[in-house]
């Protein structure tokens, strides 16, 4: 990771919540969990962003780590350890249901609550930064940012000397994640006809941190 990639990476703010929701409803628009839970048809981009928006701004944007290129063009929104259990508990915030609501629908509404269900209780124990969402511009994919953005987070929480933990909606994004230090702990099926999430955990390492723009 060079000086220039770091510093191209800010901590977002509140007035950037609506850029970062269009960012990951483009990027989350085919992924296999959301192309299971969300609306069908032109309701799905618009129902994205709205559920987005609403966990970036009651869940992610509060406790300081969330974090967006210069450009825009790529995103990640994390928990730290000392937001708590409850703050990575989404399924159990009655506050959600309508969102998710509108991200389903009421055909697949069940979906949602089945997708909660296998989800609880399968973090870990011990303290942990989640990474929540990890999202880069369909259009920019493919040039390493992903990649830049993950590598330059996990140093910082490297340099706070804590584990990282991810739940991973696409199996095409396994091998970023093993090449960053991550392995599968168990793989989650909400269904029989539900696609995989797999929980994946880095413990902690003891390296610097580095210097990332506030």
């Amino acid at each position: 990771m060079n000086a220039h990639s770091e510093s191209a990476i800010r901590r977002a703010r509140y007035q950037d919540a609506p850029r970062i929701a269009r960012l990951f409803a483009a990027a989350f628009h085919r992924d296999p969990v959301f192309d299971w839970l969300a609306r069908d048809g032109k309701a799905r981009a618009p129902a994205l962003q709205r559920f987005f928006h609403w966990i970036l701004e009651d869940h992610t944007l509060a406790h300081g780590e969330c974090w967006i290129s210069a450009d825009g063009q790529a995103a990640a929104a994390w928990v730290p350890p000392h937001a708590g259990a409850a703050a990575r508990r989404l399924g159990q915030d009655l506050r959600i249901l309508p969102a998710v609501l509108q991200l389903t629908g009421f055909s697949k509404f069940s979906r949602s609550a089945a997708m909660a269900a296998a989800l609880d209780g399968k973090s870990p124990a011990e303290p942990f930064f989640h990474l929540a969402f990890l999202g880069v511009n369909p259009a920019a994919q493919g040039k390493g940012l992903g990649s830049t953005l993950l590598a330059t987070m996990l140093a910082r929480v490297d340099g706070l000397r804590a584990n990282a933990y991810l739940e991973n909606s696409n199996p095409r994004n396994l091998r970023l994640y093993e090449r960053e230090g991550f392995s599968v702990t168990a793989e989650i099926k909400a269904r029989k006809d539900a696609p995989p999430v797999f929980a994946m955990w880095r413990p902690r390492r003891d390296q610097g941190s580095r210097t990332i723009s506030q």
